[in-house]
């Protein structure tokens, strides 16, 4: 075996650490105040504690080298945007709560406020199309309560549209004393205070979605 000079070996022992000692600050430069390895973390001693550079100081410091002098990071998690449940696919209004007795203007009532309920709801949904049905009782003649239904129709239509929604898509008509939910139990034709109640729940407007209820 070839003897090496002591001289050459010296030199060797010099140079390699010297080799690594470079390899070690050029990956330090990736941080000004920690060695870190090729992925860019923290590298850490036999005892898991971060090496520190020459350049630390504790306003250099990271939580996760140093979690008593710097304050975990708190990510603040936004407050859920409010949700408004479904649609209902039909709703049933009764006449009287939306307008006065033999009126078509709508008055202001708790059963407005559920069509205003009603509107926000579904100008966020597709839908293909509305329909809006207004009913009478059967008092009157047959076309003066076809024409009072329709002009209830349409108020309800038009109360839905100054609330955002499509006015294309909302069909109304209006089918008069047509369908009475009372059927045959309110006796006599004689206008009273009496016949009037008993036949209040003739008198309503029935509003339906048709179509699909996915959100936009």
């Amino acid at each position: 075996m070839k003897n090496v000079p002591t001289k050459k070996l010296l030199l060797s022992a010099i140079i390699l650490p010297l080799f690594f000692s470079g390899a070690v600050m050029a990956q330090a430069k990736k941080s000004d105040a920690y060695l870190v390895d090729d992925r860019a973390i923290p590298a850490r001693n036999s005892t898991n504690l971060c090496w520190q550079t020459t350049d630390w100081t504790p306003a250099k410091a990271v939580y996760e080298c140093a979690p008593d002098l710097v304050p975990e990071k708190i990510v603040a998690t936004p407050p859920p945007a409010p949700v408004l449940s479904p649609a209902p696919s039909k709703m049933h209004f009764s006449a009287d709560a939306l307008f006065d007795f033999d009126k078509a203007v709508l008055k202001h009532s708790p059963s407005r406020d559920q069509l205003n309920e009603f509107a926000a709801r579904v100008k966020i949904l597709n839908f293909k199309s509305i329909s809006v049905v207004g009913y009478t009782d059967r008092i009157g003649s047959v076309g003066y309560n076809k024409r009072l239904s329709l002009r209830r129709a349409n108020a309800v239509k038009n109360h839905l549209v100054t609330h955002g929604v499509d006015s294309s898509k909302i069909k109304v008509e209006g089918r008069g004393k047509s369908n009475p939910i009372t059927g045959d139990s309110c006796k006599g034709n004689k206008t009273s205070h009496a016949l009037i109640a008993c036949l209040q729940p003739d008198r309503r407007v029935l509003v339906e979605i048709d179509g699909t209820r996915d959100t936009k």
